[in-house]
């Protein structure tokens, strides 16, 4: 399973290269990172054009559109934990996260027939739940079918080819509105296909890679207690504090569009500079996370993060600054994404990996769930530029704190 740097001449390995062990990248993880793409190739079709859709499209305001986005962000919440406990439970993590896939694809149909705010809501909702139940199966799966010294490079792969997903599916339907103009119907039928395509291949080909220790049944409520216990409570906290300063993209995106006077065409085009960056990070992020340390490559991210709220709301504007804008939000997406479960795994017992790594991500997406829902309403009441500012120096300290919490609780990695 795994691969040496140097072996001696002679085929006696050097003692001095255990060290430098290179761990492959199952199999799974990439059979993984296929379904992830094509999903997201799917959910990033809907999502390039949600924030235009409502404001343009149907005169809803940004208030209106923080709702949706908060229920974007944080609707999942609400069955991350369940998700994982099931997995954990019934050792059937593959079958959990098929369910949460073919629940978000059917939901891509039912944007044909959403209309108002009250059914894109519903279907964003039935959306973001299918993400909820699948993200912690599917990441349990990957920490366990990868070695514990080359989880960031795992986690890195498999982000890797969820983010080329999460490129091309802007760029579908850019040139979908570009050939036919305000034509959306026909962006949410090829973004079913996506979906469905996605299913059928965890369907067939991924494995069912079930934990390989013994398992003891557990309830709810112990599994639960395990998973908030002393050695993971910080992390939790830390990572909830620093997403409650966590802006949307789509709110970012909208404040460069205003900023720039950007034609609405080219919306789209914002998410795929951004995941191009994230593309290309993803990978050397999650290995230097390996390297130096999973703790500094998380708050480095959010470091990238506060620059973006500067520039953003800054009196520079242009194609440049927009560039540097994107560069910098893709660049905390590969810093953090794929190394908060890599952080949190060996944090928890392997029986409860997958509700462990439920837990830090309930907490994020909730506190999003808030950041959103509170942003709207200081865009509002300030204007985006101003609001920008003061998330950022609130971001700023939640960054100070965070580095108190997370000292000395990074555990260390071993084969």
């Amino acid at each position: 399973m795994y691969l040496t740097l140097r072996d001696r001449p002679g085929g006696k390995p050097d003692p001095a290269s255990r060290s430098r062990v290179v761990p492959r990248v199952a199999t799974t993880v990439f059979l993984l990172g296929i379904v992830s793409l094509l999903t997201d190739v799917s959910s990033e079709m809907v999502n390039a054009v949600l924030p235009l859709y409502l404001t343009a499209e149907m005169g809803l305001g940004v208030l209106a559109y923080g709702f949706v986005d908060g229920l974007y962000q944080g609707v999942s919440a609400l069955l991350r934990i369940g998700g994982g406990y099931a997995g954990d439970r019934s050792n059937q993590p593959k079958w959990v996260a098929t369910v949460g896939y073919g629940l978000s694809a059917l939901s891509r149909v039912g944007m044909l027939v959403a209309h108002n705010l009250g059914a894109i809501s519903a279907v964003v909702t039935a959306d973001r739940l299918g993400k909820g139940l699948r993200t912690a199966p599917r990441d349990a799966i990957i920490a366990d079918a990868s070695d514990p010294k080359g989880l960031g490079r795992a986690f890195g792969v498999h982000r890797t080819l969820d983010t080329i997903g999460a490129a091309i599916g802007p760029l579908v339907a850019f040139s979908m509105l570009l050939l036919v103009p305000g034509d959306y119907n026909s962006v949410w039928v090829v973004s079913s296909g996506f979906a469905f395509v996605g299913v059928a291949v965890i369907v067939l080909f991924v494995p069912n890679h079930r934990t390989k220790v013994a398992r003891r049944a557990q309830s709810i409520g112990s599994l639960l207690r395990e998973v908030t216990g002393a050695r993971l409570r910080r992390p939790l906290i830390a990572a909830g504090l620093l997403a409650l300063f966590t802006v949307g993209d789509g709110f970012l995106y909208l404040s460069l569009q205003q900023r720039d006077h950007l034609a609405a065409k080219y919306f789209p085009l914002l998410y795929v500079g951004t995941n191009l960056a994230y593309l290309l990070l993803a990978i050397p992020f999650g290995r230097l996370a390996d390297r130096i340390g999973r703790t500094k490559v998380f708050l480095g991210g959010h470091v990238a993060l506060l620059c973006v709220y500067l520039f953003a709301a800054g009196p520079f504007s242009g194609g440049v600054a927009t560039v540097l804008v994107l560069v910098l939000i893709g660049t905390y997406y590969a810093a953090t994404d794929g190394v908060l479960p890599a952080l949190v795994t060996p944090l928890v017992d392997a029986q409860a990996r997958g509700s462990g790594i439920a837990a830090a991500q309930t907490v994020v997406v909730l506190a999003r769930f808030a950041s959103s829902l509170a942003f709207g309403s200081l865009w509002l009441l300030l204007g985006s530029a101003h609001a920008l500012y003061l998330v950022a120096g609130l971001l700023a300290a939640a960054l100070a704190l965070a580095l108190w919490l997370l000292r000395n609780r990074e555990a260390p990695v071993t084969a």
